[in-house]
């Protein structure tokens, strides 16, 4: 059964999507440097064993080393309120990434999964800044053999849905290039154009 997630549509706000190294993490960054503001990184992978420690890395040496760090595994919402906490102007925030904050929650349990999903989502509909959320498309594959699998291309699928709902701006990043599926920005809010 689908759950609903519904998020008022915010002007400042641009989800990034594709698959896996389709440089979508490259395409936010781009988006982020453009900002005329200070940019947050919000990372939520764990260097659960050495190739992921390696690859946090390079993550953070290929970053300006203006940007600010906050690491948030599983507290998103958290995140967002430290990052609205006394800064001014408030900082372009950058969330790395969706899909492993999914499978964080999953594997923390039913009663988190579900406090930290609406609490994140929540404070995304209240922070007045620049967001732009990175996460995987898990919609162009086969059904996956086993329960959890699913249930997390499931749960990201719906996630994925209400974010792009919510934002203004939605691109897609498929091998390197990117394709802009939403662009309200020359629209009032809530209203898409059709180009």
């Amino acid at each position: 059964m689908a759950m609903k997630h519904t998020l008022a549509m915010a002007t400042k706000h641009t989800l990034v999507t594709g698959g896996i190294r389709s440089g979508k993490t490259a395409l936010a960054e781009q988006i982020a440097m453009s900002s005329d503001t200070p940019v947050t990184y919000i990372a939520t992978a764990t260097a659960g064993d050495g190739e992921m420690t390696d690859r946090i890395r390079r993550h953070q040496a290929e970053r300006p080393e203006s940007w600010g760090l906050i690491e948030a595994p599983l507290g998103l919402a958290r995140a967002l309120e430290k990052a609205a906490e006394g800064n001014s102007p408030l900082p372009c925030l950058l969330i790395d990434c969706m899909s492993l904050w999914v499978s964080n929650l999953l594997h923390a349990g039913e009663q988190v999964f579900n406090a930290e999903r609406k609490a994140f989502q929540g404070a995304l509909a209240k922070y007045p800044g620049e967001v732009i959320i990175v996460s995987n498309e898990v919609g162009l594959s086969t059904v996956a053999m086993d329960p959890l699998t699913r249930r997390f291309c499931d749960e990201l699928g719906w996630l994925n849905q209400a974010l792009a709902q919510h934002c203004h701006r939605v691109m897609m990043s498929v091998a390197g290039l990117p394709l802009v599926l939403k662009d309200c920005s020359r629209s009032a809010v809530g209203e898409e154009t059709t180009e």
